[in-house]
């Protein structure tokens, strides 16, 4: 008989059930804080057990929303720790645009936006210190989140009087339109702030980034998932960019790969220094070690006395070595070694070798490029590309690129091919001449073929835009059913609001107008009112007796014998209790006090506690 399954295997079915049908891997989230929440949804729907919640959301596919909004906490605020945020704008914001060029690109990604106020915030900050058309212009802030209902909300832009009260009013009046009773934020910057799903886990994090804005998002992540997303943000920086954390977050783990500029504001910058030091020792200093330095020295004067230009890129994407052809040839000093192989032009330039990098990887065979034509210095170039994996019995240890200049070839291959041209008899220059006008009917032929299957597609094209349009317009006014719907809970629970209080200034009012003192106990005794004849009768103001028990008062009236009367009172069934009592009044003379008791209860007749009137008859 196989063992029950324990709650955790039921929470790990529960995990894979979500990734595989929602597509969302919540493995590399804190497991307590993970069950928690759950749990807290599983409450809600009545539900015991993982495994029941997993047949429960099989059936209502509804559930997701609300669990995913449960998971995936998004609180956050505009300038949401105002000082750090000044210092951001005081300090990194003006190293940011002086490390730029004028017309270059500025790139920032809030990863984890919510409902983008920090996103917003930032676009702010920086039209601030560049100005609204230089923004526009250079600036692009990519907003990602995994919660797809908070991204539909940050689109709009629209915040309530009460999110934007963070906002300092100059920059309210300056970025925000006033839309009913709602903010607005200004359409033309809301342009350069771009939207997105994104899972930290999962998807490529967005590159050449000037800043990172992630707060308070990774402390939700175990520390073997914050470091996978660390290191994925360490190689979507550009040297010199900056991490900004929240404050729950530290790099005590991590210092390798960001040096903090301020750690109390949890302001960090990317260095290539350690990396470009662990790549040196790991293909340089581990042979020396083992076999002396003269076999290395050895290896790199041949290496880099090569008549071609090689580059070697490890697993890693790291450029690990360059021979003196090719640091010529591609502007390479020594301090180069050890940075990701694509921040450099020979990357993509005169080929795209990432993807065949990738190619050779996986074919486990040579790559090759031929007759690629490249202009450097105003001089034409003609390159042959070979990529040769480099491993060690079964392990991929990286690429060797070779760079083969066959420029002087290809002339020679000219010069011979336009002596023959030259010998050619006039016959086959006409022949020529008439292969040349078919291919150019062919070629005329195959435009018009391509003129008319682009007119189909545009016509595709068009008729997918009215579709998009039209559903856009439904999505409109279903958001616009929402709000009024919304609207028209508020005015109801606004008036009631307003009758509650005017009932409760009624009950006061009639409270108060009674010549004698009066008392309303709950079904313990405790005392929930209490008018100013009681205070007048006793001495007692209401906040010294509210919640107190009224037979545990010290009073001039023996509170002790109404305990009786008041639980008979309770009693259902019973009915108003009277009794008369010597009592000495607060001004210390002795006095006889009518004391009424009736049943306090609500319109199904429940007693809900009991109304005490205390009178003074004299002596």
């Amino acid at each position: 008989m196989s063992k029950p399954e324990t709650p955790d295997g039921e929470f790990d079915q529960l995990l894979e059930y979500l990734r595989q049908n929602r597509g969302f891997d919540f493995t590399g989230y804190k497991r307590p804080s993970l069950m928690r929440r759950v749990t807290k949804r599983m409450e809600a729907a009545n539900i015991e057990s993982f495994s029941g919640y997993v047949d429960y959301l099989e059936v209502h596919p509804e559930e997701f929303t609300p669990l995913f909004n449960t998971i995936l906490i998004n609180v956050t605020s505009f300038f949401r720790d105002e000082e750090t945020w000044k210092f951001l704008a005081e300090s990194i914001v003006p190293r940011i645009t002086s490390n730029n060029q004028p017309n270059e690109p500025i790139r920032i990604w809030s990863a984890g936006c919510a409902s983008g106020e920090e996103a917003f915030s930032m676009a702010m900050i920086m039209a601030g210190a560049l100005g609204k058309e230089e923004f526009c212009r250079r600036v692009k802030i990519y907003a990602t989140d995994a919660d797809a209902e908070a991204l539909i909300a940050a689109r709009q832009g629209l915040y309530s009087e009460k999110e934007v009260i963070a906002v300092p009013e100059a920059l309210r009046e300056k970025y925000f339109e006033r839309v009913g009773d709602r903010y607005c934020f200004n359409p033309v910057l809301r342009r350069s702030v771009i939207f997105g799903r994104h899972d930290l886990i999962q998807d490529a994090p967005i590159s050449r980034l000037d800043l990172l804005i992630c707060r308070n998002t990774l402390m939700y992540f175990n520390s073997e998932t914050q470091s996978r997303i660390l290191a994925r943000f360490n190689y979507a920086i550009n040297p010199g960019g900056f991490l900004f954390l929240g404050k729950a977050e530290m790099l005590l783990l991590h210092s390798s790969l960001y040096e903090a500029v301020d750690l109390k504001h949890r302001i960090f910058c990317r260095t290539s220094r350690v990396l470009r030091e662990r790549n040196s020792a790991a293909f340089h200093n581990q042979d020396t070690h083992n076999n002396g330095g003269q076999p290395v020295r050895l290896r790199d004067a041949v290496f880099d006395g090569g008549p071609a230009a090689q580059v070697i890129v490890d697993t890693a994407g790291n450029l690990v070595m360059a021979n003196q052809q090719a640091r010529e040839l591609y502007n390479l000093d020594r301090q180069d070694m050890g940075r990701p192989f694509q921040d450099f032009e020979l990357s993509y330039r005169p080929a795209e070798l990432r993807s065949l990098i990738d190619q050779a990887y996986s074919d486990r065979k040579i790559v090759a490029l031929d007759n690629l034509d490249w202009t450097k210095n105003g001089e034409a170039h003609s390159l042959d590309i070979t990529i040769h994996p480099l491993q060690d019995e079964d392990k991929m240890l990286g690429v060797c690129i070779t760079f083969n200049d066959v420029t002087q070839l290809h002339k020679l291959e000219d010069d011979v091919r336009r002596a023959r041209q030259e010998a050619e008899t006039s016959n086959e220059e006409l022949q020529t001449t008439n292969e040349e006008l078919q291919s150019t009917n062919e070629e005329l032929q195959t435009t018009n073929e391509e003129l008319q299957s682009t007119n189909e597609e545009l016509e595709t094209t068009n008729e997918e835009l009215q579709s998009s349009n039209e559903e856009l317009e439904t999505m409109n006014e279903e958001m616009q059913s929402t709000n009024e719907e919304l609207q028209t809970i508020n005015d109801e629970l606004r008036q009631r609001t307003d009758e509650l209080n005017q009932s409760n200034a009624y009950l006061n009012s009639i409270l108060a107008s009674l010549r004698g003192g009066v008392a309303v106990v709950d079904t313990r005794l405790a005392i929930s009112m209490w008018n100013s004849g009681a205070e007048d009768l006793w001495g007692l103001r209401f906040d010294e007796v509210k919640g107190h028990s009224l037979v545990n008062l010290d009073i001039g009236l023996p509170v002790g014998k109404l305990r009786n009367p008041l639980q008979a009172c309770l009693a259902d069934g019973a009915g108003q209790q009277e009794l008369i009592l010597d009592a000495v009044n607060r001004r210390g003379r002795k006095i006889k006090c009518r004391i009424s008791i009736n049943p306090l209860a609500n319109l199904h007749g429940q007693r809900l506690g009991a109304i005490i009137m205390m009178e003074e008859m004299g002596m």
